[in-house]
């Protein structure tokens, strides 16, 4: 019998299986940042410990810096020190850093791809549950804890059970104005936000395999949401041509080398899946959601379900995340008022996202009253976004291009929705306070999200495409 892609990769890695336990896992890329890697560092040093394979981490901070006046110091002191913490220990271990302002900063999950550090057939941690975003590369990818992260610091190995294998395919043909996290909000609503406890998903089909590693990355990044351990796409030519030339990627004869066993890693003809799930592609709409965790999500031309749609067991949380977002049961959203838009995170934070956010407000204003964040995910792609002239198409149109960093996707730095706002979000969760305490988000794609930037309601983008 064949096997899928996940037990190639995950069994090539294993250094020891523990009878009735966890496998002992070899991992090839560590990225860590400046806030869930400061105990295990003083964890490691405490016990005299040096980090094992230096070469193999890599550290960038992101989710507390600010994403304006970056030349300046980090004024919250608890954020400045995480920073300051974070590059110190980069420095004493030798650690590759992409420090605040330099030309390799960013989103560590937006960095590893763009640099070339993430690759097929690796496995890869950061403490950081979207981890899974290297999956779209054919990695086995995974956030791991702050004791995790002081375990691969220390031996270059983890600890982990193997999760069961499912694998999701998407065929046919999304409509206009369908983008990969239209496909992936899709998904995860028909799972619901634990369909995926106990998995690791490979996606598969047509509608995947047409999509850009943009696109891929933006899929692979949402699994989590449903409760995944992890997502990831088998690598092809579209993988290999995004890598080619990426800085830490092979060259030359290496490069030539590692195509050919990279083209190896798909999952046999005959494997066996633990779970197979199909969906279809046309059915597949520009999404909203509407609730408290992703898996509340519908197409943007829908309503929310009544109370008699939803489960008898479900009914007292559906009514809780309704009550703190403002809204009933059966009702629709289009035409609601909202207060802002974020375009950003290491779900929509790459170059072509902000094309398409440019390129639809192209000619158009922002409404007044919508305060808009759009925040590059590294310094690479804000200078592409200059060189390219999107951030004078946003300007012109009434916006404004921020400085790197994870923004307003969960609070942690100065970039926070103030309590009863409504924000349609381009990042990855909508937990009640996620945003900031009190604040209400709406996940949607970069083209829903510069609709409602533009006419300051939720808006079908098709409409004005």
């Amino acid at each position: 019998m064949g096997k899928t892609l996940f037990d190639k990769i995950w069994d090539a890695h294993v250094i020891e299986h523990i009878e009735n336990g966890p496998d002992v896992l070899y991992i090839d890329r560590h990225f860590v940042h400046e806030v869930t890697s400061p105990q295990a560092f003083a964890g490691i040093e405490k016990r005299g410990l040096p980090v094992f394979r230096p070469a193999q981490t890599f550290a960038t901070p992101d989710h507390n810096i600010p994403t304006l006046n970056q030349h300046l110091e980090i004024k919250d002191e608890l954020s400045r020190q995480q920073v300051s913490t974070l590059e110190r220990n980069a420095r004493k271990h030798g650690i590759t850093y992409f420090g605040v302002g330099t030309p390799d900063n960013g989103i560590v999950h937006v960095v590893g791809p763009e640099q070339g550090i993430t690759q097929p057939g690796m496995t890869i941690v950061c403490g950081d549950s979207h981890t899974s975003t290297h999956g779209a590369f054919g990695a086995v990818a995974f956030g791991i804890g702050t004791s995790e992260v002081e375990m691969v610091l220390a031996t270059q190995c983890i600890m982990q059970p193997k999760p069961k294998s499912m694998r999701i395919t998407v065929n046919g043909t999304p409509g206009k104005g369908v983008t990969p996290k239209d496909v992936i909000l899709y998904i995860i609503a028909k799972l619901t936000a634990g369909g995926g406890t106990g998995y690791f998903i490979e996606y598969a089909g047509d509608v995947i395999r047409n999509m850009s590693m943009e696109g891929r990355m933006t899929v692979s990044n949402m699994s989590i949401e449903c409760g995944a351990r992890g997502g990831f796409i088998a690598p092809d030519e579209i993988t290999f041509a995004y890598l080619k030339g990426k800085p830490y990627a092979p060259a030359g004869s290496k490069w030539d080398k590692a195509v050919e066993k990279w083209k190896m890693l798909y999952s046999d003809p005959d494997a066996v899946f633990d779970k197979e799930i199909a969906f279809d592609g046309n059915d597949i709409e520009p999404m909203i959601t509407y609730g408290t965790n992703p898996g509340m999500g519908m197409k943007i031309t829908g309503k929310i379900p009544s109370l008699q749609e939803v489960p008898e067991e479900g009914r007292e949380s559906f009514k809780k995340a309704l009550s703190y977002m403002g809204f009933e049961p059966g009702e629709a959203l289009l035409g609601k008022k909202i207060d802002y838009v974020f375009l950003g995170s290491c779900t929509n934070g790459r170059i072509e996202d902000l094309r398409a956010f440019a390129y639809f407000v192209k000619g158009k204003k922002k409404s007044p009253h919508v305060t808009a964040w759009i925040v590059p995910g590294s310094k690479r792609v804000e200078k592409q976004a200059y060189e390219e002239g999107l951030a004078d198409i946003l300007r012109e149109a009434g916006f404004e291009l921020r400085q790197p960093g994870c923004s307003a996707c969960l609070a942690m730095n100065e970039d926070k929705i103030p309590a009863g706002k409504y924000a349609v979000s381009t990042s990855n969760r909508n937990f009640e306070g996620r945003q900031g305490p009190g604040s209400r988000t709406l996940l949607a794609s970069p083209l829903v999200a510069a609709a409602a930037a533009v006419t300051g309601v939720i808006t079908d983008p098709r409409i004005m495409m």
